[in-house]
């Protein structure tokens, strides 16, 4: 049975007032803003973009060293809501490039790494999950954590395409 828009919005108002959903998403947007501070400071030569705070289904931020910025790519690091995953995409500057890329890598290697398709939604090229299953109670570990995989993913995304 489909929900009208009055229904859902009364549902919403329900669970703003028990008050969970503002904690967490705040505690959320200020980890990953937080995340995008370290990584800006450790690794200043990267560009880091700004925070997108989505629609309570994806947040996140470009975090792309020179050498993709040159080849119109860019990597994001995504924390995806209903999911409740981080996530690191390689994507492209616009759905031209992406397509490009990801034509490309269709015919190449691409290790372990998902190739997106083709279509209307889709925001990356090459997707890792950095980490499933976060514990935001122990946030410096999760920096880590996730500053450990997305380096490595993005060392491996440029050997794919050195290798493409």
């Amino acid at each position: 049975m489909t929900e009208s828009l009055n229904q859902e919005i009364q549902e919403y108002r329900l669970q703003l007032q028990k008050g969970y959903l503002q904690k967490a998403y705040k505690g959320i947007m200020a980890f990953m803003s937080e995340l995008k501070t370290m990584l800006g400071k450790k690794y200043p030569e990267y560009i880091a973009g700004a925070l997108y705070l989505g629609f309570m289904d994806m947040t996140y931020f470009a975090f792309t060293p020179p050498s993709l910025k040159t080849k119109n790519l860019k990597i994001a690091i995504v924390y995806l809501h209903e999911e409740g995953r981080f996530e690191g995409w390689l994507g492209g500057i616009n759905r031209k490039i992406q397509a490009e890329y990801i034509r490309l890598l269709s015919q190449k290697q691409h290790g372990n790494y998902t190739l997106s398709r083709v279509q209307p939604g889709v925001d990356s090229i090459l997707e890792s999950i950095l980490v499933d299953d976060p514990d935001f109670d122990h946030p410096e570990e999760l920096k880590q954590q996730i500053e450990s995989k997305i380096t490595l993913f993005i060392q491996d995304v440029t050997i794919i395409l050195n290798e493409a």
